[in-house]
């Protein structure tokens, strides 16, 4: 296994909690440049790794392969195009640009140069998603009429001295979180033939928006909800799918890889991903003429699956698990969702 030489453009909470650790764990990749401006801390866990002040460092090395683009939101599309025309390789963190037509530029300058080009999309391989593709996939609930979703969470203050909290293109809630949801419905059901939605603020002296509520609906007559907020302090279920035969829900909790990599654990482990049994998914359904009500248990999450894949595409020619294509599909459902709520009406999308 020849291992790619890799750069990580920030050392931000991305960077150090995320690609950093997955690329470390993972054999097919060497971190050959970290960028951080002003500090050396990438240096304390990563020591055969060089720190570079500029971006400018990385794109000019040709040594290196794959360009990992995990700077502000507004940065991607400048940055991945630099990337390409140098000739390395992209994986563009969430969310893939600002905007659609940034986004099919950029996918055209990487078929041009012939380029891998991919987004981040790392929660394709949370284990309760995981485990709820495969309920869909094997039919469990029977026709699929209704699919639920949220991440929601707790934080009734601004966070300070972050870009995240600042006013902009390109921020807020549906770009951060909503880029996670939406490419989950987009893995389930492709895009839909309308959209309607509803964005804002609700904390005391917030910037940008902290909630979202989306209504999702499609020819075959499944109805999608997607919502997310910063004031839910008691959450409710992660996902719920409903279908002719039946109904899975799966617990409020979050999957555990993002803790531990929080905690500087190891990806890959025994246990890597796991979720005890008390917070495995329930399945209460009609199979074959026969009730069933159970718990599923939960698949483990599995990030390193994306590098997996990266590694596959690049050395192998493999097709890409997260296409540009799909990631440009999020990016179409963002513009769509904000001009829905502008105009206080549902888009209809013509395909």
């Amino acid at each position: 296994m020849k291992p790619i030489k890799t750069a990580i453009l920030s050392y931000g909470m991305s960077g150090e909690v995320f690609h950093a650790p997955l690329l470390q764990a993972h054999k097919g990749f060497e971190i050959s440049s970290i960028v951080q401006r002003t500090k050396d801390t990438a240096k304390t866990h990563y020591p055969d790794s060089k720190v570079v002040r500029s971006v400018e460092e990385v794109m000019s090395d040709p040594a290196i392969e794959l360009v990992i683009v995990n700077t502000p939101n507004e940065l991607h599309f400048n940055q991945t195009s630099r990337a390409i025309l140098a000739g390395k390789h992209v994986v563009v963190e969430k969310p893939f640009t600002v905007t659609v037509h940034e986004a099919d530029q950029l996918i055209e300058l990487a078929k041009e140069k012939n380029r891998v080009l991919t987004a981040f999309q790392n929660r394709r391989w949370d284990g309760d998603f995981l485990t709820l593709k495969q309920v869909f996939e094997k039919g469990w609930v029977g026709r699929v009429v209704e699919f639920e979703a949220h991440y929601d969470r707790y934080r009734n203050y601004v966070e300070p001295n972050t870009w995240k909290e600042e006013t902009g293109i390109g921020k807020g809630i549906l770009y951060n979180l909503g880029s996670h949801m939406l490419d989950q419905v987009l893995v389930l059901f492709d895009m839909p033939e309308m959209i309607d939605a509803r964005i804002g603020i609700q904390r005391t002296d917030g910037k940008v928006d902290d909630f979202y509520d989306l209504r999702l609906t499609y020819s075959t007559g499944v109805n999608v909800i997607v919502k997310s907020s910063y004031l839910v302090r008691e959450q409710g279920p992660r996902y719920q799918l409903h279908g002719t035969e039946g109904s899975f829900v799966t617990a409020s909790n979050v999957d555990p890889q993002e803790q531990a990599l929080k905690e500087k654990k190891i990806p890959g482990r025994e246990g890597w991903g796991s979720m005890p049994e008390s917070t495995w998914g329930k399945l209460n359904t009609t199979i074959n003429g026969e009730h069933v009500q159970k718990r599923i248990e939960t698949i483990p999450g599995n990030y390193l699956g994306f590098y997996d894949n990266v590694y596959a595409a690049i050395r192998e020619g493999k097709p890409l698990a997260v296409k540009p294509e799909q990631a440009r599909n999020v990016i179409r459902l963002i513009e769509a969702a904000y001009e829905s709520n502008k105009e206080k009406k549902a888009i209809v999308f013509k395909n």
